[in-house]
């Protein structure tokens, strides 16, 4: 079975509010518009080379919550692993 790598889908009008809390602004693009043109670009070389990807939709407030109960930083590790737990539980 082909493993399904999941990659975080922000929302549009949560892009500012994702910059200004998170502990790594400069980690990620400065506009939505940028960050959706990478996004689309890594989804689409994920796929051409025979991958599985899913894309996880991210709500703000439930990452927050999530990086809140598990007592992690809201940065580039706790976004990828908040990802990975919505996707484990898309498949259960």
């Amino acid at each position: 079975m082909t493993q399904t790598i999941g990659i975080a889908w922000y929302r549009p009008d949560q892009w500012e509010q994702l910059r200004g809390i998170s502990d790594d602004p400069d980690q990620l693009e400065k506009t939505y518009e940028e960050w959706l043109a990478y996004a689309e670009k890594q989804l689409t070389e994920l796929r051409s080379k025979g991958c599985k990807v899913q894309k996880v939709d991210v709500d703000l407030h439930e990452l927050l919550s999530w990086c809140t109960h598990k007592r992690l930083p809201l940065n580039g590790e706790s976004r990828a692993q908040f990802v990975a737990h919505k996707l484990q539980q898309s498949e259960l």
